[in-house]
């Protein structure tokens, strides 16, 4: 009998930029010219339905132009897209077209093309580089920043997926004109959300500026992109992998998930992640963590910002208890939550613990009075 031990310690730099600026499809092509992917000089270009038509094209033909091997992959728009038949849909026709190790994705749309595109990056030939350039402000929020990538299942959401970080990120605020307002207000949900665990100050520039972030206005639009940035990475800087402080970014979304999927997805994800976000506060105002006042504001600036604030009559509130359970933080069978602190913070319950067992019969209570 005999043992082998194999070394395998390593220092690996994710370190990526982001972006934030107007139209950056030049700065993204100068960006690949300059040796953003390596020496690799084919791409392929995966974005959605929708934005295929607004930015998926322009991208794909100016690599053309600029003498790059390329294809662009699309898959019909939606949160009913993240799946795995999706993501195994994408890489069979990038087989079917030849693409081996030697290439680098670009994502180009929202939130549901960076998580599609980052996961098929991490296991297309064990692993190629990818590149984000985000078209929502919900992306530009949450889903391009932090390298989380997964696919939804019927059993559970963002269960099934990787931690996989860009070379890049992009945030083109220009293309948030071209939003629906429902979508726009869906991004400042994510928004709300940091403030409410991260920044009293964000917080209340949400409140007084409002209506310049409905109406896409440039400068609004622009610090809060540069807002939601800086308190994500100081997040993800501190705790890539989710083992505690990262799951602060859960606030609303133990609920705000099971609403999503319970809607059978009529509802965008930072409409149920806003209603998630008013049944936690009643939660931590319910543990003595916020006064009523406090608990007033958050409602009061979700429906500033146009967003949903009660369970929809349609829901089956006894299924959405039970969909509860799908939650990633469940730990042993039983529901956890992460709980807010005032405006601005969040509790930690003991040293890198931010999210606590909540009994069943609470979180039911709560959710068959949210209307």
């Amino acid at each position: 009998m005999s043992r082998f031990k194999v070394e395998l310690k390593k220092i690996v730099d994710d370190s990526y930029d982001i972006e934030i600026g107007f139209g950056l499809e030049h700065t993204l092509l100068t960006d690949i010219q300059n040796g953003l992917a390596g020496a690799l000089h084919r791409f392929a270009v995966i974005t959605d339905s929708t934005v295929k038509d607004l930015y998926g094209d322009r991208i794909y033909q100016m690599l053309l132009e600029a003498g790059y091997q390329a294809d662009l992959f699309v898959f019909p728009a939606g949160e009913t897209s993240k799946t795995r038949r999706t993501k195994e849909q994408l890489e069979d026709a990038m087989l079917a077209k030849g693409y081996r190790r030697d290439c680098c994705i670009i994502a180009v749309g929202g939130g549901v093309v960076t998580d599609l595109a980052g996961f098929v990056a991490g296991t297309y030939g064990r692993g190629v580089p990818f590149i984000n350039y985000a078209t929502t402000l919900l992306a530009a929020a949450d889903a391009s920043v932090g390298g989380k990538t997964a696919v939804d299942t019927p059993l559970a959401t963002n269960l099934i997926g990787l931690f996989n970080q860009p070379r890049k990120v992009y945030l083109d605020v220009a293309a948030w004109k071209t939003l629906p307002a429902d979508q726009v207000s869906s991004g400042l949900a994510e928004t709300i959300k940091h403030a409410i665990i991260a920044s009293q100050e964000l917080f209340q520039y949400l409140d007084a500026h409002m209506e310049e972030l409905l109406t896409i206005e440039p400068e609004a639009c622009a610090h809060i992109a540069q807002e939601n940035c800086k308190i994500k990475y100081q997040v993800v800087m501190k705790d890539e992998r989710e083992s505690g402080l990262r799951e602060i970014l859960n606030l609303g979304h133990t609920v705000g998930r099971a609403i999503e999927t319970v809607s059978g997805y009529r509802l965008l994800h930072g409409e149920a992640v806003s209603i998630g976000l008013v049944a936690e506060a009643e939660l931590a105002l319910q543990l003595g963590y916020v006064t009523e006042a406090e608990r007033d504001a958050v409602v009061s600036l979700l429906q500033k910002a146009k967003l949903p604030t009660g369970i929809p009559d349609y829901i089956d509130r006894e299924e959405l208890v039970k969909k509860l359970y799908t939650d990633k933080k469940v730990r042993d069978g039983k529901l956890r939550f992460v709980i807010q602190k005032g405006i601005g913070n969040v509790v930690e319950f003991e040293q890198g613990v931010f999210a606590t067992p909540i009994e069943e019969a609470v979180a039911r209570e709560i959710i068959m009075k949210l209307s």
